[in-house]
């Protein structure tokens, strides 16, 4: 895992991938900063982080949309899942490594509170802790990002499906209320959930498990449903 950590922190700084996710989340959230806190005088941090949560939606996608597509596309996933590693351990790898790249936009906000604090009577703790809860959803939107990312080859299909997820989660509040709140339309509604789950689940393992084409497509399909079937090795 430590191998690939290293070599997706890599390609993301090493192309415009994470630092153009770097530039433009720090600029959004100085931009709250700036209008917000330093010309309006409100003290809470707390509210520039909310006026940046729209962002999420753009850049989120940025990140993630390379994670897992761009393996298939360049159908170097084969190599990822016959690699002496888990494949947990190829996951998390990629997951972390996009997390490093989230920290650092975060890392920098931390020092807004600070700012606050030499202008002004400034609450750190409530500051702090709402960078360390926008630092979570950042984590949970990014782990939604990836799985849209293992369902199609394609990063624009990726992006693109992340940024509806991601709008359909922000939104939900609102949509709830349109919902039926009878037990027959609840039912109902967990059934589309689950099959709509089903066959995302089985679309992937069709994908995932189908014999390559050769005797060499054979050879890697064999030792991938043998990895499957072994579980992560310890």
């Amino acid at each position: 895992m430590k191998a690939i950590y290293k070599r997706e922190v890599s390609s993301y700084f090493n192309s415009m991938t994470g630092w153009v996710f770097v530039a433009v989340l720090t600029f959004f959230i100085g931009i709250y900063f700036f209008v917000n806190n330093l010309f309006s005088g409100y003290p809470y941090f707390s509210v520039s982080l909310n006026s940046v949560l729209v962002v999420f939606m753009v850049v989120i996608p940025v990140l993630t949309m390379r994670s897992l597509a761009d393996e298939r596309h360049s159908k170097t996933d084969q190599l990822l899942l016959t690699a002496p590693v888990p494949v947990t351990a190829v996951v998390l790898g990629k997951y972390f490594a996009m997390l490093t790249v989230f920290a650092v936009p975060v890392v920098i906000a931390c020092l807004c509170p600070l700012i606050i604090a030499l202008n002004g009577s400034a609450f750190l703790l409530a500051d702090y802790c709402s960078i360390l809860a926008f630092f979570l959803l950042g984590a949970v939107e990014i782990a939604v990002g990836m799985l849209v990312s293992s369902l199609t080859e394609s990063q624009i299909i990726a992006a693109v499906g992340s940024f509806g997820l991601l709008l359909l989660l922000y939104l939900w509040d609102g949509l709830v209320d349109f919902l039926p709140s009878t037990a027959g339309g609840s039912l109902l509604g967990l059934a589309i959930l689950l099959a709509l789950a089903h066959r995302v689940l089985s679309a992937g393992l069709r994908r995932l498990c189908r014999p390559a084409a050769g005797p060499a497509g054979q050879v890697l399909s064999a030792l991938c449903l043998q990895r499957l079937c072994a579980g992560p090795c310890l």
